[in-house]
């Protein structure tokens, strides 16, 4: 029996353990799992079957009525800054979804205050209570102990040695979705240092899949979660801009909790919580197998797919829209100066048909007023008022902060920054030959694919050229056909322009690791964190030399994913060809100076 629609706990008919302990330790599936496990680590069956008990009850988690009422009400009071805005026909949609399927909430992470946000809101609107999987970080009492009665499972990061341990949590998440239970966590396996959607983590998305597979359970939906906050919780921005800038990440523990909780007495906007369409997840992956995907690429396939339509859930707000005029500018604007450069902005998200946080009318002169008080309470913006007209500019090593709201939006601009940069290939083409425009996004959407989530390839080509459309009035999606003088005609007025916001932060950060990779000496063992605090000191004094546009390339995640992209490249080893290796290194960075002079161009024409 499915439990029933309610928002109070003690009225549900199942509200129950997970998945109950003793009946999984003792099933013959658990028994069968542990033994093939201490066959495989050639170790005693009873030694594994013990250990991996122990991370059993370690995890283990229920829906307590009296503790789920005590932390709804610890729940509001941590988000008392905020208003929760959401549809409420999505949450019908939801509540008659619950009746027969088991839900699978997939979110974007951008703040700790997530799970008290979500949950207990779907609960409060009829849904059935979700499990939740979180990081051990946030399993310290008294909040661990509450959180496992709320239904909260505590998983242990990096257990890529442990065996045993993750042989546990595939048994307990095996078990949840065989009995029907909702789940929600975060696909990006932890909160966003930049203020775009992170890679997603497979790990959990695995066990789930094999689950369904091995269940047969046809009824279980993938709902892709987008949060958004107008803004984020001063002390938490402080430690996303320090984490970013290489500073170790502080533990949580109750002092930690204190001094969070004491930085949410102020208004903070509100929380906007968007549903993407369900993916129903057992016919996906048939549909998936049935290309003759390996089942890597299968899960891989499913993963985009959902951090894509998570993407396309997401709404630009009114505090996205400000920080893409200030830091675009790079000077104090005047209230007249922003209206105006927010609103060729407004008119492109209406004409694309993006959904715009809370429906707000963003040339609206009061909306961005508004706005930009908000953003200097919060000490991301300044106000001087010396003369006839109020300014505002970005305060002082607060770049990295406006560009965490910034790029929430930049998923909204990436294809058109993308368009812009083909449609000067074209422009920039002797011989006329329009296929240049589409090489160039080909190689740009290669050269990007470990920062952002991009359509299949023909998916991507009509976003492309639809784009290209609007700008140039292109009669067909085909290259071919693309009217080069109508392209001129853009690039000199055209608006808005927006490569040199969306694509230069990150361009400048690969930059960085290529020169540094460039560096590398044929003896040199490379080390990670060593090579990344590097490029840290490197850009500090590239960002004084203004040889990047701005601070907010100076992040160590930043470096992390461009790292990635050389890694694929196979530009890390130095026990190849060394002179061959080399070669492709400078190789990368023609590509990428040739990408920053496009930019630049582009700027330059609009400015």
């Amino acid at each position: 029996m499915r439990r029933a629609d309610r928002s109070d706990l003690s009225g549900i008919s199942r509200p129950g353990a997970l998945p109950g302990i003793a009946a999984l330790l003792d099933s013959d599936h658990f028994r069968t799992a542990t033994y093939r496990m201490a066959h495989q680590l050639g170790r005693d069956d009873d030694d594994v079957r013990a250990e991996a008990a122990g991370y059993i009850r370690e995890m283990a988690a229920r829906h307590d009525p009296i503790v789920f009422r005590a932390w709804r009400r610890i729940a509001a009071w941590l988000v008392r800054g905020y208003d929760i805005v959401t549809d409420e026909s999505e949450l019908r949609e939801l509540r008659e979804l619950d009746r027969k399927n088991t839900l699978i909430f997939l979110l974007s992470h951008r703040s700790y205050l997530d799970e008290f946000a979500l949950p207990p809101m779907l609960v409060h609107k009829g849904i059935s209570p979700c499990f939740g999987m979180a990081g051990a970080n946030l399993d310290f009492f008294p909040l661990g102990t509450l959180a496992r009665r709320n239904g909260i499972v505590h998983v242990r990061r990096d257990t890529g040695d442990m065996p045993v341990y993750r042989l546990a949590l595939r048994a307990i998440v095996g078990r949840m979705v065989t009995d029907g239970n909702n789940l929600v966590w975060s696909i990006e396996g932890g909160r966003t240092r930049t203020g775009k959607l992170r890679p997603p983590r497979y790990g959990l998305l695995r066990y789930v899949t094999d689950a369904i597979e091995s269940a047969h359970a046809t009824n279980a939906l993938v709902i892709p979660v987008s949060i958004m906050y107008d803004q984020l919780p001063l002390h938490e921005v402080e430690l996303m801009t320090s984490e970013s800038r290489g500073l170790s990440k502080q533990p949580e523990n109750v002092r930690w909790l204190i001094e969070y909780a004491r930085g949410l007495k102020n208004r903070l906007g509100r929380i906007h919580i968007d549903f993407g369409n369900p993916i129903p997840v057992y016919d996906r992956l048939a549909a998936l197998r049935a290309e003759g995907l390996e089942d890597r690429q299968v899960l891989e396939r499913l993963a985009l797919e959902i951090c894509h339509r998570i993407n396309r859930t997401t709404p630009v707000s009114a505090t996205a829209a400000v920080c893409v005029a200030m830091l675009g500018a790079d000077r104090a604007l005047t209230l007249d100066e922003v209206c105006a450069t927010v609103a060729p902005l407004a008119r492109y998200l209406s004409e694309r048909g993006w959904p715009v946080a809370g429906r707000a009318d963003l040339t609206d002169r009061a909306t961005v007023a508004e706005t930009l008080c908000a953003l200097v309470d919060s000490g991301v913006l300044t106000c001087y008022n010396g003369g006839p007209d109020t300014v505002w500019g970005v305060g002082e090593n607060q770049h990295l902060v406006a560009a965490v709201y910034r790029n929430s939006a930049v998923h909204v601009l990436l294809v058109r920054a993308i368009a812009e940069l083909s449609l000067l290939a074209i422009v920039r083409t002797p011989d006329g030959d329009n296929r240049t425009g589409w090489n160039t996004a080909l190689a740009l959407r290669e050269l990007l694919k470990f920062d952002f989530f991009f359509a299949g390839r023909e998916e991507f080509a009509e976003e492309l050229w639809d784009e290209v459309a609007i700008m140039a009035g292109a009669g067909s999606r085909r290259p071919t056909e693309v009217d080069k003088t109508a392209a001129e005609k853009w690039l000199a007025e055209g608006e808005p322009r927006v490569a040199h916001l969306v694509l230069r932060p990150f361009i400048d950060a690969y930059r960085v690791v290529a020169d540094q990779l460039h560096c590398l000496r044929i003896d040199d063992v490379f080390d990670e964190a060593d090579f990344l605090d590097r490029c840290l000191r490197v850009s500090r004094q590239w960002a004084l030399q203004r040889r990047m546009a701005s601070e907010e390339s100076m992040s160590r995640e930043m470096f992390g994913t461009a790292l990635k992209m050389a890694r694929h490249r196979g530009l890390l080893s130095n026990t190849a060809d060394y002179a061959e290796i080399s070669d492709r290194r400078r190789a990368l960075i023609v590509e990428l100076d040739q990408v920053l002079r496009s930019i630049e161009i582009l700027a330059a024409e609009h400015h």
